[in-house]
């Protein structure tokens, strides 16, 4: 005899937009935490409190001015900026017993302001803390604004595999803050609107002509076309995960994936000297011409998409696509494999049909990967 049940969980978790959460007059953070004094343990990207120096200020004022709504008694951390905080798992094992001796509950909230590193790492710390705390996100980088930060993924890299171990655990709330991206350069602009590029290419054929028509104010760094460009990305990427019935990820179609067999691998290759939005436009311009090549998209398509990834700044190429291993075969190539691994078994990769819409191809010989990259050098203008 067996016996079997089957329950449902509702997740529920709001994205805001907002300037300047920490000022004394914003109620962003008030609608969160409600009248409950709660308490809540704060977590500060390294990088972003370079750029915002009186940010540990700026918290404490703000939470002294709202004692109906948080008990300001706990230290604010400060953490590991960048892919470092998700390489040493003993970081993991410090944040950890930093909400420990907090005495962090499951009634209390971990607030995390940084990019999308530091949401990963301390996301996935707080996830597994008593089976998992509260979550308060603050993404400060585009790339998390638009994509990563408004998920339910967490993770940390782990024995050299990318992304190794990690949980799903929507945050309680997502708070986009554009003081934060205020101070970004073009490079790291760059990187979090090529995942606005993603989503448009699969997903909407009027948000990417946007993003085209839009390309001079992107480089330059137009308040109001970011503004709208992160908020038309992160409802793509919400209703993406909340509609698709796959939240979690348990099947191998990820469409969310596109461009990014090939941008794994090369930040791996790079030791991530560059950074994953980089990898993410230059992995998008390859399957672009993967597409074509299998009839998928014509080529004037696939050249228009590279094209204006081009005129709005980015770099196409970068000489780590053809690094080969020791049996001489292209090191990029082993993406394949990764991706299918971590898909669970089936090579599963999105391709698109025309702008705005994909399907899943389960195939790619290695000869086209081999001729998309001679393509993509050549269109790079990269002398050999």
């Amino acid at each position: 005899m067996k016996y079997k049940q089957s329950f449902q969980v509702d997740y529920t978790y709001e994205v805001h937009f907002t300037h300047n959460v920490f000022s004394s007059d914003n109620e962003t953070l008030k609608d969160v935490f409600g009248d409950t004094a709660a308490k809540a343990m704060f977590f500060i990207d390294e990088n972003v409190y370079k750029s915002f120096p009186t940010l540990k200020k700026d918290i404490q004022h703000w939470c002294e001015e709202h004692p109906q709504n948080i008990n300001p008694c706990l230290p604010i951390h400060v953490v590991p900026g960048g892919e470092k905080i998700k390489n040493n798992f003993s970081i993991v094992e410090n944040l950890i017993s930093a909400m420990l001796e907090g005495g962090i509950c499951r009634h209390s909230y971990v607030v995390i302001i940084g990019g999308g590193a530091v949401l990963d790492a301390v996301g996935f710390a707080a996830a597994i803390f008593h089976r998992g705390v509260r979550q308060v996100r603050i993404p400060t980088t585009i790339l998390a604004q638009d994509d990563s930060g408004v998920g339910v993924k967490n993770a940390v890299n782990f024995l050299g595999s990318k992304n190794l171990l990690g949980t799903f655990a929507p945050a309680t709330a997502v708070i986009n803050d554009s003081l934060f991206i205020s101070s970004l350069s073009e490079k790291d602009r760059l990187a979090g609107i090529a995942e606005a590029f993603k989503v448009a290419l699969i997903k909407d054929e009027h948000f990417y002509d946007y993003l085209k028509v839009n390309s001079d104010g992107i480089k330059s760094g137009d308040p109001l076309v970011i503004e709208n460009l992160i908020k038309r990305s992160a409802k793509l990427h919400m209703d993406h995960i909340c509609q698709n019935g796959d939240p979690f990820e348990k099947g191998s179609s990820r469409p969310l994936d596109f461009g990014h067999w090939s941008a794994h691998k090369l930040e791996a290759l790079t030791d991530h000297a560059i950074s994953h939005g980089e990898a993410v436009a230059i992995g998008i311009c390859l399957d672009m011409l993967i597409a074509s090549l299998l009839g998928m998209v014509d080529l004037k398509t696939s050249l228009d998409v590279i094209g204006t990834f081009q005129k709005t700044g980015y770099a196409i190429w970068h000489p780590a696509l053809e690094q080969k291993n020791e049996k001489g075969e292209l090191a990029v190539v082993r993406g394949l494999t990764e991706f299918k691994e971590h898909l669970g078994g089936r090579l599963t990769i999105p391709m698109p049909t025309r702008i705005g819409e994909m399907t899943d191809i389960h195939e790619l010989p290695v000869n086209l990967v081999k001729e998309s990259l001679i393509q993509l050098k050549e269109l790079a203008g990269v002398c050999k």
